[in-house]
C-alpha cells in the first residue's frame, strides 16, 4: 500500500472516530462465531471500541449451546417459523445455555480489561397458542428496561442480553437472540445495529444479484438502501429463510430509527472495526437516507479531490490540474461524498458556442466497482441538459471503452469549441466523444 493511500486510510479513521464518539453500537454475535478461533479476536475489537469511547451492546445467540444442552437431557424441541418449541421442562435448561454463553461473552471481555453487566432487562409474553399451535416455552418481547439499560451504558459498563424474557410473575421465555437485537435497537435509537454471522456474506458466489446493484472488488453488496432489500429478496426466491428474516429485520429497524444495520461475516478478522471506520466498509450495509450522495464542490474538498485525481494524472489518463485551477472553476465541479468522505469527482464546463464538455472524471480505485462514475455522468448530463447545451463532449486517451458503454461516440478534433481546440496538442492525442443525441 503507497503511503498516500495510507495516510487517506487513517484520515478515514479519524473522520469517523470523530462522527461515532459516544455512538450507540448494539451487537449480535451468533453462536458460531462466539465458538470459532477468531471470537477473542472480535471480542478485542469490540473492547477496543468501548474504549474509544463507543457505547456497545452485545446480544450473544445461544442456539448451539441450548441444542447441546437439550440433547444431552433427551429433550426433544422443534422449531415453529423462527421459534423453539419445547415443552416447560426444557425452561431451566435453555435458560442454563443462555446465560453460560453471556458468561463466556463477560469473561472474555474481563480479559480485556472491560467490565460488563449480564441483565434480566427484558420483558416478555409467551406466543401461547396460534391457529391451535402451542408455543410452549417459546416467547415474545413485550417491554425492554430502557432507562437501567441506558444507565449501565452511563456506568462504564456493556450490557450482554441473554435470550431469555421474564413476564411480571417472574416467568422465563426463551426469545429470539435476532429478535432481541433489533429490540434494542430500535428502543435505543442505536447509531448502528451489527448482525455478525458466521460465514454469511452478501455476495454474486451465493445469490443473484439484481441488475445496477454496486458490488465490492471481492463480489460483495456493500450497501442496499431499503428498496434494493426489497429487490434482492424477490430476485433470490430459493434463498434461505434466515438470510431473509435478517433482510426484514434490518429493514425494521431502519425505519423505526435505526440509522444504520451491518450484516457481517464473523469468519473474517477485523472485520467489525473495518465497517466502522471505512466508507466502504466489509460487509453488507442496510441504510435509509443518504449514504452516498452527489453534491457541489466545497473549497474545502481540494486537497481530497486532487488525492483522488493523482493515480489518473500519473498514468496519463487526466491532465494535470492544480489547486489554483481547480479553485478557479471551483462551480463546474461535483463529488461523491460518503459519510463525510470525498471519493469522485467530476466537472463541466461551458464554452461560449453552446456546447458542454465533461471533464476530470476521477474514482478512488477502492470504490471504482459501485457505479459512482456513471452517476456523476448521469448528473452532469442532466445539468448539461438543464443549462441548454448544443452538445456534450468528452476527451480521452485510454477510457473511449467506458464512455463508449455510456453512449458517446467518436467525433473529429475540428467539432471542438475553438477554445478547446486551441489547448489540445497532438503530443497528448486526447480523442473526442461526443453523447448520441
Amino acid at each position: 500500500m503507497t503511503t498516500s493511500k495510507t495516510a487517506e486510510n487513517v484520515r478515514d479513521v479519524i473522520r469517523y472516530l470523530q462522527k461515532f464518539k459516544n455512538a450507540l453500537l448494539v451487537i449480535y454475535l451468533d453462536d458460531k462465531t462466539i465458538s470459532s478461533p477468531l471470537f477473542s479476536s472480535h471480542i478485542r475489537d469490540i473492547a477496543l471500541l468501548h474504549q474509544a469511547g463507543l457505547k456497545v451492546i452485545l446480544i450473544p445467540g445461544a442456539r448451539r449451546r441450548i441444542d447441546e444442552i437439550l440433547k444431552n437431557a433427551n429433550i426433544k424441541w422443534t422449531y415453529n417459523e423462527t421459534f423453539r418449541v419445547t415443552s416447560a421442562e426444557a425452561m431451566p435448561l435453555i435458560k442454563m445455555a443462555a446465560f453460560d454463553v453471556s458468561n463466556t461473552v463477560m469473561t472474555s471481555l474481563a480479559a480485556n480489561n472491560i467490565s460488563a453487566v449480564i441483565g434480566n432487562w427484558v420483558r416478555a409474553r409467551g406466543r401461547g397458542v396460534l391457529n391451535g399451535f402451542d408455543y410452549g416455552t417459546a416467547g415474545e418481547i413485550d417491554k425492554l428496561e430502557t432507562e437501567a439499560i441506558l444507565k449501565v451504558l452511563d456506568d462504564g459498563f456493556i450490557p450482554i442480553f441473554p435470550c431469555i424474557g421474564w413476564n411480571a410473575a417472574g416467568h422465563p421465555y426463551n426469545i429470539s437472540s435476532m429478535l432481541l437485537a433489533k429490540q434494542v435497537a430500535m428502543n435505543l435509537k442505536a447509531d448502528k445495529l451489527f448482525f455478525m454471522m458466521f460465514n454469511e456474506e452478501i455476495n454474486a458466489q451465493k445469490y443473484i444479484i439484481p441488475e445496477g446493484f454496486a458490488l465490492s472488488e471481492s463480489g460483495n453488496i456493500p450497501a442496499m438502501s431499503l428498496e434494493e432489500v426489497d429487490r434482492f429478496i424477490e430476485g433470490n426466491p430459493s434463498a434461505d429463510s434466515e438470510i431473509k428474516n435478517l433482510l426484514k429485520a434490518s429493514q425494521e429497524a431502519c425505519r423505526a430509527g435505526v440509522t444504520r444495520v451491518h450484516i457481517l461475516d464473523g469468519n473474517i478478522d477485523g472485520v467489525l472495526p473495518c465497517e466502522i471506520f471505512s466508507g466502504l466498509g466489509s460487509g453488507t450495509m442496510i441504510y435509509t437516507g443518504n449514504y452516498g450522495k452527489v453534491r457541489a464542490m466545497e473549497q474545502t474538498d481540494i486537497p481530497s479531490v486532487l488525492a483522488i485525481m493523482k493515480p489518473f494524472i500519473e498514468s496519463g489518463k487526466l491532465l494535470t490540474r492544480t489547486e489554483a485551477q481547480i479553485a478557479d472553476s471551483l462551480e463546474d465541479y461535483i463529488v461523491y461524498e460518503i459519510d463525510g468522505g470525498v471519493h469522485a469527482c467530476a466537472a463541466l464546463h461551458f464554452y461560449e458556442d453552446g456546447q458542454a464538455e465533461i471533464a476530470a472524471v476521477a474514482v478512488d480505485e477502492n470504490y471504482a466497482h459501485m457505479g459512482i462514475g456513471p452517476k456523476l455522468m448521469d448528473n452532469l448530463i442532466e445539468q448539461a441538459m438543464e443549462g441548454q447545451a448544443t452538445s456534450i463532449f468528452i476527451m480521452t486517451t485510454q477510457t473511449a471503452d467506458w464512455f463508449e458503454q455510456l453512449g458517446f461516440e467518436e467525433d473529429i478534433i475540428d467539432s471542438l469549441p475553438e477554445a478547446r481546440r486551441k489547448v489540445w496538442t497532438p503530443n497528448r492525442g486526447s480523442k473526442v466523444y461526443r453523447l448520441k443525441k
